[in-house]
Order: structure tokens, then sequence, then C-alpha cells
């Protein structure tokens, strides 16, 4: 079965939003790294030493490839990401190969066994 990695660095107001969405279209569970942190074409601004650019999520979903785009595309309305400056991005890497998978693999084919 060909996966996709779809990796979405969305401002932490949005998490839960973009997770519901991804679900809806197909995603089948979620990993979030928190409190990430990086820098876009300027530089924000900082008072007294903190930083005053909002905290960022990094939520990673594994899925199937047949359902990548789609999932991807509800990331994108979920979050808001081509309407809100700054509010994140989104993308997806071919997996070439992964492994414990074993819970969430039977339930991606079950899912899917209409589509392929």
């Amino acid at each position: 079965m060909k996966m996709k990695l779809l990796l979405a660095i969305v401002d932490n107001e949005v998490t839960d939003k973009i997770i519901d969405a991804a679900r809806e279209a197909g995603a089948t569970g979620a990993t979030i790294i928190s409190n990430a942190h990086g820098e876009g074409l300027k530089v924000e601004k900082t008072f007294f030493g903190l930083d005053l650019s909002g905290q960022r999520d990094i939520v990673l979903f594994l899925v199937v490839a047949e359902r990548a785009r789609r999932i991807l595309e509800a990331i994108e309305k979920g979050g808001r990401l081509m309407e809100d400056r700054n509010m994140g991005l989104a993308l997806q890497i071919d997996i070439e190969d992964a492994v414990g998978l074993r819970g969430q693999l039977t339930a991606m084919l079950d899912e899917i066994k209409d589509e392929v």
C-alpha cells in the first residue's frame, strides 16, 4: 500500500480544527508536536526579549496515498491556510516504507477497500 506523510505546521489555535477536518476526510490519526518555533520572511518583533509570534504545532498524518490530496485540501480549509496570513502550511511527502502500523493498517485497509 502506498502511503503519504501529511505535515502541517499551524498556529496552535487551529490544530484541533485541522485534525477534525482531516478525520472527516479519511485520516485515521495524527501525531502532534507542540510548541514549535520558526521564522518567516520577516523576523517577528520581540518585547524585552519575549517572542511575540504565536506558538506553532507540527501535526503529522500518515495516510493512504489515494486519500492524501483530499485530506490535504481538508486541512487547508479547516485551518484557513490560504485565507489568513501566517496561519501555517501543509505539505505531503511520499513514504517508501513504514513499520509499527499493525492496528492502524487494518483500519486503513478496511476504509479504502472500495476505493482501490
